[in-house]
């Protein structure tokens, strides 16, 4: 927790994506990456719940360009498979890369917003 002032910060409330289009950035961020749509289904903004924290599209003004976001990474189990499972979709995921601590490798959505796929290695 950090505080300035008197106020308190508690964590990152949300993430968000700029999309054009949204049935279909809902239909690829639930049925392609497998995220589980949260509470919040609007026209305009929808939440995904990524294990206690939330990442939202939407398709207004304050979210920004579509296509110019690539902050999201979600943790994934097994890259390879995860990978395999996009492929299935006829979605093509970057090559992974090895670093000491982690794989990583990114997709992009329909609107050209790329995500990060990340799997730790084991302790």
């Amino acid at each position: 927790m950090t505080q300035t002032n008197s106020a308190v910060i508690n964590g990152v409330a949300f993430t968000m994506y700029p999309v054009t289009d949204m049935p279909r950035a809902v239909a690829f961020y639930a049925d392609v990456l497998g995220l589980k749509k949260g509470d919040i289904e609007a026209p305009f903004w929808v939440e995904f719940d990524l294990g206690g924290s939330t990442f939202g599209v939407g398709n207004f003004e304050q979210v920004g360009a579509p296509g110019s976001a690539q902050s999201l990474a979600i943790e994934v189990s097994d890259m390879t498979a995860y990978r395999t499972g996009l492929d299935a979709h006829g979605v093509t995921s970057s090559e992974p890369y090895e670093t000491p601590l982690c794989f990583m490798s990114s997709v992009k959505d329909p609107d050209g917003n790329t995500i990060w796929l990340h799997q730790a290695k084991s302790k």
